[in-house]
């Protein structure tokens, strides 16, 4: 057929000039409430589990006669607008697509929705009465939703609703979201925008808040979707104690009709989950505060129902609309300080009170040293943040003569030094890694009590003593098989230079020195109980941690549960997971 232009779509508009004629008189307009939520509540078998992704649709299909009573409960609540079921038609996930036995055309399914509202609105003998809005998730969030909006025209060419309910909206997207609602409002027929926005910003059905402050950014957006042809700018689909102030707050920039209509409970894994503590009475006093604060239209999300539409549309009909100036919220005047002196620093008096450890010391941001890791050397692991968060917590270092084996970019040497280590000497196989550690020091400021040098562990023999000792080294079983030949010996446990260690800490340590050392579960205890022992040291865990299995553990992993069958080593694991254990040892004199 020969599609019609914009100026040709066909008179609807008795309906929705009796929106106009109340939104004139100053008397509130009443949209209905929760249809996907009402449907699950007065007909379960209408809404199976697959269809969560649609938020009800499916009964469209397959109970038409469900969705057109829940139509019908609102329409005898009194409402002034009812909306189709057809919010979830952009589910686009692999759960709206498996919700039908075979395929339906989403155009289909919305003109059905149409249908079944105007069924309804003729049943309750509403027609020309009660309008129908064809209401549609209108977050555009990428081309593929703009393309639906901008083809849905087509669905109204024969049966078209008297007005278009763009919902539950959230971000207004550059290059998406006007573009669509442009070409809706291009039809003629009226288009009303939807946002799940409060004061702070975009708000979740828990409340939630998420993005950056953005100013007056919505506010243009609001006074652009007015210039555009938009009739009505409402929020939606969040909690009732986040309504407050919003519909001021817009005032100042539209003047458009503003509404309202906030969810009552909250999605969990078992469905919705109606509150129960509001009833009708309490909904009606809370739209009453709404209407105070200049809401036009009235109605209700996910969870409402039609004993609250009802209690809530006697309240506020005749209530004059309110219009309290918007809260841009100086804050409270400051109390006076104690004894009469002066009052604190008002933006002091709002900060946040700081998180600190005992010692005073920032936590948040967290106070870890300036590290930058240069091409080839090794960036620090979680072993190494296990040494690190204990000698930042206990303020290790200071006074002392320190020396950190396996430096590699200083994290643990720098740390040490801002404890108010005396000295520290940073040395590691690499000599990239050397210079990375003293570049590091110099960042932080520390370069005046640090030295480093480049030295292979095994031939190394060490001409200073120290007071204290760090190390995270390098721990890895190796099948010899595949270990090429090196004057280095094989390591089948992963240990050798831990081990070669707790041999050094005789020649390395003062009488009273100290050692703290990570080892790895996949290494056993028992093997460095014993080596420590020989050497006249013990060791204690003082922090452990978890150690994810990364790639190089992974392609080992033959050889670590090898090791643990011949060991008391282990790794634990959960499902796919596989996950060792961090040990934080600190080593002293037996």
């Amino acid at each position: 057929m020969e599609r019609m232009a914009v100026s040709e779509w066909p008179a609807t508009n008795t309906a929705y000039g009796r929106v106009e004629d109340l939104l004139r008189a100053q008397t509130c307009v009443m949209l209905d409430g929760g249809i996907a939520t009402e449907l699950g509540r007065t007909r379960p078998e209408a809404t199976p589990r697959e269809d969560e992704a649609l938020w009800g649709t499916w009964a469209l299909v397959h109970a038409p006669d469900a969705v057109r009573d829940v139509h019908r409960s609102y329409l005898d609540a009194g409402c002034d607008v009812i909306s189709t079921n057809t919010w979830g038609l952009t589910g686009e996930d692999r759960r709206a697509q498996a919700a039908f036995s075979a395929p339906v055309h989403w155009m289909d399914i919305a003109r059905r929705g149409l249908r079944v509202g105007r069924e309804a609105i003729e049943q309750a003998g509403r027609a020309g009465d009660a309008s129908l809005a064809f209401s549609i998730n209108g977050d555009v969030d990428s081309e593929a939703r703009k393309e639906m909006l901008e083809l849905l025209p087509r669905v109204f060419d024969e049966d078209p609703p008297d007005l278009v309910l763009l919902e539950t909206m959230t971000l207004v997207r550059n290059g998406l979201t006007f573009g669509a609602v442009e070409a809706l409002v291009k039809t003629g027929i009226p288009v009303w925008v939807s946002f799940r926005r409060c004061r702070h910003g975009v708000c979740g059905v828990f409340g939630q808040h998420w993005g950056g402050p953005e100013g007056d950014e919505f506010g243009r957006a609001a006074r652009h979707f007015e210039d555009v042809g938009v009739r009505a700018l409402l929020v939606n689909c969040l909690p009732p104690d986040h309504v407050p102030g919003m519909l001021p707050w817009l005032r100042d920039f539209t003047d458009l009709p503003l509404g309202v209509y906030p969810n009552l409970g909250y999605y969990t894994a078992d469905g919705w989950s109606f509150d129960k503590t509001v009833d009708g009475a309490a909904y009606a006093d809370m739209a009453a505060e709404w209407r105070a604060e200049g809401a036009q239209i009235v109605g209700g999300c996910c969870g409402t129902r039609p004993e609250h539409i009802a209690a809530a549309r006697e309240r506020v009909r005749d209530q004059p609309v309110g219009r309290r100036a918007a809260q841009h919220p100086a804050p409270p005047p400051p109390e006076p300080a104690a004894g009469g002196g002066p009052a604190p620093d008002v933006a002091a008096a709002i900060a946040p009170t700081p998180w600190l450890d005992d010692a005073g010391r920032r936590l948040f941001p967290l106070d870890i040293p300036e590290i930058v890791c240069e091409p080839g050397v090794f960036v620090p692991t979680q072993g190494s943040y296990l040494v690190w968060k204990y000698l930042f917590q206990q303020r290790i270092g200071e006074g002392l003569r320190c020396l950190d084996i396996g430096c590699g970019t200083g994290l643990l040497a720098i740390q040490l030094a801002r404890n108010g280590a005396e000295h520290v000497h940073a040395i590691d196989i690499d000599r990239r890694a050397v210079a990375n550690t003293l570049s590091n020091a110099f960042r932080n400021g520390v370069a005046d009590r640090m030295t480093g040098e480049a030295v292979d562990l095994y031939p190394w023999v060490p001409r200073d003593r120290y007071d204290l000792v760090v190390a995270s080294l390098y721990q890895m079983p190796v099948d010899p098989y595949d270990e090429p030949n090196s004057h280095r010996p094989l390591d089948f446990w992963g240990r050798n230079l831990l081990d070669h260690l707790i041999t050094l800490l005789p020649r390395l340590l003062t009488a009273n020195g100290t050692a703290y050392v990570m080892q790895l579960s996949i290494l056993g205890q028992a093997r460095t109980a014993e080596l420590l022992g020989r050497a006249g040291y013990q060791a204690k865990v003082v922090d452990f941690s978890f150690f994810d299995f990364h790639q190089l553990f992974t392609e080992r992993k033959q050889q670590i549960d090898r090791v643990e069958e011949l060991s008391d080593a282990y790794h634990l694991r959960f499902r796919d997971e596989d996950v060792m254990v961090a040990y934080l040892l600190e080593v002293t004199r037996a």
